[in-house]
């Protein structure tokens, strides 16, 4: 049998979430078979109690069937042209119809303009990162990315799928990627001869940081983009799962500088995950060749109709249909905001949010010289930070830990070092190693039986960081 060789092909590191979940059935069944309870505060998936298709699928048909009527057609053999449309091939950007919508609705709700005919479809925000890192990727050139350490794994994973790129990673604190540190990396970058395109973040309900960054810092990053000229790719999956009140929400990036900004929307969260629907959107504009000027959003679409020719008008039209609302005629219209379709969502986060929240504080609160933990102002984790007071017992969150938290106390957490960028690592070899991300969202039950679940899932996870970090002498 021929030996196949690949040239120059980079080894693919596998992501912890990934060898979790390959390693969680067997640890599972070892939990089980000394009779404990799997306590899910790993997962980052939305609760099945918010994704239940019913109600949208019948408020789809409701839809489509006004769109029908809306066409004037009375004979139920011939075929509607939004249907037609939907299962047919269509133009790379999908129904204009859906593009206006969301438009209208999602440009009131954060007060920016958005025009239609520069919204991308992308197959969720994943597709708009790939589509961003294709686009710039494409010349051959040697490429930086610059990204917070620590990062969302789905975009290292997918940086490090190209040859020629690298990335340079900005310690954050509290409010966010460090300014001054950022301005150093791209400056950095550049002096080791690559061509820096942008910074990615997540900086609304930070993945995995779990928390959110200020108004002050956003400003002070864009200042620092704009003196370096790199854009940014701001990825919102958790713009709606937030939890701070209206008026402290910070403005998002494209509404501060719209022309510096390449943002991502996700429906997986509002709406469904199976249809994977998103959008990129820009007003960038990029100097190419010979000094002639072109919109981003122009290249985007080039770039996406050779990656993915056509998208899924059919999930593009059913992401319309939840952005319309039933009157009481029976027609539809527009929704005001799409914050109307997030609270149901939110009823679940806000109720597990609050239920991991109180009940660190309850059971650890005699212990904070050992633990600290964010306060997430939006999506679905809290980073749990064991604190090294005393090197004697001091907690290391490898691969080990992780599996006798599962096997000794049926505890499904995921350990926060990977998701540090490897040059992170290489400056701080100890970055992550004292931290776990701890998820909210997720559960096997619903209504009071999931409250019940999070409280039994917290209340295990503290007496086991009890017994791990704390000296049985200093216990009570």
């Amino acid at each position: 049998m021929a030996n196949l060789v690949a040239p120059a092909v980079r080894k693919q590191e596998v992501s912890v979430t990934r060898k979790m979940a390959a390693s969680l059935p067997g640890l599972r069944a070892i939990a089980q078979s000394k009779g404990l309870k799997v306590h899910h505060l790993g997962a980052g998936y939305p609760h099945p109690e918010v994704t239940d298709p019913r109600g949208f699928l019948n408020h789809q048909e409701g839809y489509f069937s006004f769109l029908r009527e809306k066409e004037g057609l009375n004979d139920p053999e011939t075929l509607p042209e939004f249907l037609r449309e939907s299962y047919s091939y269509t133009d790379t950007l999908g129904p204009l119809s859906s593009r206006k919508t969301f438009a209208e609705v999602y440009g009131r709700d954060w007060g920016i303009k958005i025009d239609p005919e520069k919204l991308i479809p992308t197959v969720g925000a994943s597709g708009g990162i790939s589509l961003a890192c294709s686009l710039f990727e494409r010349s051959g050139e040697s490429i930086a990315y610059i990204t917070d350490a620590p990062t969302y794994a789905g975009f290292t994973a997918r940086a490090s799928l190209c040859q020629h790129a690298t990335i340079y990673s900005v310690e954050m604190d509290s409010e966010g990627a460090i300014p001054d540190l950022m301005r150093s990396q791209i400056r950095k970058a550049r002096s080791d001869g690559h061509f820096v395109p942008f910074y990615y973040t997540v900086p609304d309900g930070h993945n995995p940081a779990g928390f959110s960054f200020s108004q002050n810092r956003r400003e002070e990053i864009i200042d620092v983009l704009k003196e370096e000229q790199v854009l940014l790719l701001e990825d919102a999956p958790y713009l709606y799962i937030n939890y701070a009140e209206p008026e402290n929400r910070p403005i998002t990036f494209l509404g501060i500088a719209p022309e510096q900004t390449i943002h991502l929307f996700t429906g997986s969260k509002i709406g469904f995950p199976g249809p994977r629907v998103g959008y990129l959107y820009s007003d960038a504009v990029l100097e190419i060749e010979a000094g002639e000027t072109v919109d981003l959003s122009t290249l985007a679409l080039t770039e996406s109709s050779s990656d993915l020719l056509f998208q899924n008008p059919a999930a593009l039209r059913g992401f319309e249909a939840l952005l319309h609302k039933e009157r009481e005629d029976g027609g539809y219209s527009v929704r005001e905001s799409m914050w109307e379709l997030a609270e149901a969502k939110l009823t679940v986060y806000r109720d597990n949010r609050s239920i991991l929240l109180q009940t660190l504080e309850e059971r650890l609160c005699g212990y904070k010289d050992y633990f600290d933990w964010t306060t997430p102002d939006g999506g679905f984790f809290s980073v749990f930070t064991f604190l090294r007071k005393d090197s004697s017992v001091s907690v290391v969150t490898d691969d080990s830990l992780i599996e006798h938290l599962v096997s000794e106390h049926g505890i499904v957490v995921i350990p926060m070092y990977d998701f540090y960028p490897e040059d992170a690592r290489l400056r701080n070899p100890g970055a992550g190693m004292n931290q776990l991300r701890l998820s909210f969202c997720f559960s096997e039950s619903a209504g009071e039986a999931r409250k019940r679940d999070m409280k039994e899932a917290v209340e295990a996870f503290c007496d086991a960081a009890i017994r791990l970090a704390v000296p049985e002498s200093e216990r009570s």
